[in-house]
């Protein structure tokens, strides 16, 4: 199937809009009660949730938290494969078909979910959970290239120019989705494609830039930010965390969301088919949801949420943020990394592999970043 049949993806407003695929499914507006659990298990990036949220949850529902970090989103899918207990757990889309119909995600009550309604409907129902019965979105951004600005001739407009910089001056993280997929963008393909010709050509594409790259992690594994205020590098692959923190270091430092399009991500909430809290987990799910906290997040975190009436919530200096909420021209051409079937993830996996074997700068990476994170 072609990625195109698999997302029907527009860009709308001053937003991003994944345009649904179906209607969006029917909410009831109240939730049924049930006894709470006395501890909830929150599987999430260090630092991801801020504590005051987990704290007002705690005080108004008396159920405490047990707040659990992961490092990558593979780290999170292997632990939840080995039967690890969470409760709920915060999910990259792309990682979201690799988990379901293994049984390893909890079927969602919706009923429980009211707050469901204030997710954007262009957020909901999308090809990777039909219906949203085992996920529900919650925060997204973009990726692009973070570069200091007056050390190149010309504006920085495109993924090309990661191979145009000079040698040993494009920085990269552990990504093999981003890095195949922006690659995929720079040579005019789909960053979902699984065609056997286009991945051969991405993989061409990145053997030439494996010399002239070195790994972000080996610098800092937070963020590209001091690396380019220093110059040791003049560009890096990045995301909204990165812009803003190399801003705040270097106004000389822009982000840049590329002509060829941005790679959109989406993070989800889930709740595992082991955890024995599912109400509980749903009552967190749907505060989470409430626009007073989505905003209080955007507010504390400077991440993106999928929630139409956080808006009037969040910090307008935030709202209006170009690196938070892109503008309708940035997200031209945007695209959502979307799950890869078995036989396609295969293929890419390869892909990253002959990447990371071949002669370079390169040999491994820490893969302790990834698009969505915050420094602790």
């Amino acid at each position: 199937m072609k990625p195109q049949q698999i997302l029907c993806f527009t860009v709308i407003l001053a937003l991003i809009a994944l345009s649904a695929c179906s209607s969006a499914p029917a909410i009831p507006p109240t939730p049924t009660s049930q006894p709470l659990a006395q501890q909830l298990t929150i599987y999430n990036w260090e630092g991801g949730l801020p504590q005051e949220i987990l704290d007002a949850f705690t005080a108004e529902y008396g159920v405490t938290i047990d707040y659990q970090t992961f490092t990558s989103y593979a780290e999170a899918v292997s632990n939840l494969e080995a039967g690890k207990g969470y409760d709920v757990v915060f999910m990259g889309n792309d990682f979201i078909g690799q988990i379901l119909g293994t049984e390893l995600l909890a079927e969602l009550d919706l009923s429980n979910i009211p707050n469901m309604r204030n997710i954007s409907v262009n957020f909901r129902d999308l090809s990777y959970d039909p219906g949203n019965l085992h996920s529900i979105p919650f925060g997204w951004g973009t990726t692009g290239l973070v570069v200091r600005s007056d050390l190149f001739d010309k504006p920085v407009t495109s993924w090309n120019a990661l191979w145009e910089a000079e040698v040993g001056k494009s920085g990269i993280w552990d990504d093999r989705r981003a890095l195949i997929g922006l690659t995929l963008r720079s040579l005019g393909f789909s960053a979902n494609s699984d065609k056997p010709e286009e991945l051969e050509a991405a993989l061409n594409r990145l053997l030439e830039l494996k010399g002239r790259v070195i790994s972000l992690e080996s610098i800092d594994p937070w963020t590209s930010a001091p690396a380019l205020d220093s110059g040791q590098i003049t560009i890096a692959l990045g995301w909204a965390y990165d812009g803003i923190a190399g801003r705040d270091l270097n106004p000389a430092i822009e982000y840049v969301i590329p002509q060829e399009g941005t790679l959109l991500w989406l993070e989800n909430m889930v709740i595992p088919a082991n955890s024995p809290n599912k109400y509980t987990a749903e009552m967190f799910i749907n505060f989470m949801l409430r626009p007073e906290i989505a905003g209080q997040y955007v507010n504390a975190t400077f991440f993106a949420v999928a929630n139409e009436p956080a808006k009037a919530f969040i910090d307008p200096t935030i709202l209006n943020d170009p690196i938070v909420y892109p503008t309708q021209e940035l997200l031209t051409n945007a695209e959502l990394l979307l799950p890869l079937s078995a036989e396609t993830k295969a293929i890419y996996d390869a892909i990253w592999d002959r990447f990371m074997q071949a002669p370079g700068g390169i040999t491994s990476t820490s893969s302790l970043r990834s698009r969505y994170r915050v420094q602790p």
